[in-house]
């Protein structure tokens, strides 16, 4: 797997219109992690750590519309694995969303 891989992450919406954001996990544990959304660029900075930022671009609006009625972001982080079905979520936490 490639680093351009490891930098690959989708967002998932549920029936109640929470979102999830799912990338593979980094090398360093998340820890008061928070997001920057810009509405007006489609985009947003994730903080994971003090030493792990992560720019996502490119946010459909559906999902940006589901950030305006939560002040947390769902992550999940998946193991990378080459057999998929070994894939292990090794994160799971929230993150504040801040403008």
């Amino acid at each position: 797997m490639t680093k351009e891989d490891l930098n690959s992450y989708d967002f998932l919406i549920n029936e109640e219109d929470e979102v999830m954001l799912l990338l593979y996990a980094r090398e360093s544990a998340p820890q008061n992690s928070t997001i920057e959304i810009s509405v007006e660029n489609k985009s947003a900075v994730f903080y994971r750590n003090a030493d792990d930022v992560l720019n996502l671009t490119d946010i459909p609006d559906e999902v940006l519309d589901c950030f305006a009625d939560t002040d947390k972001l769902l992550v999940c982080e998946i193991s990378h694995e080459e057999d998929e079905k070994d894939t292990q979520i090794t994160y799971a936490y929230e993150a504040e969303i801040t403008d």
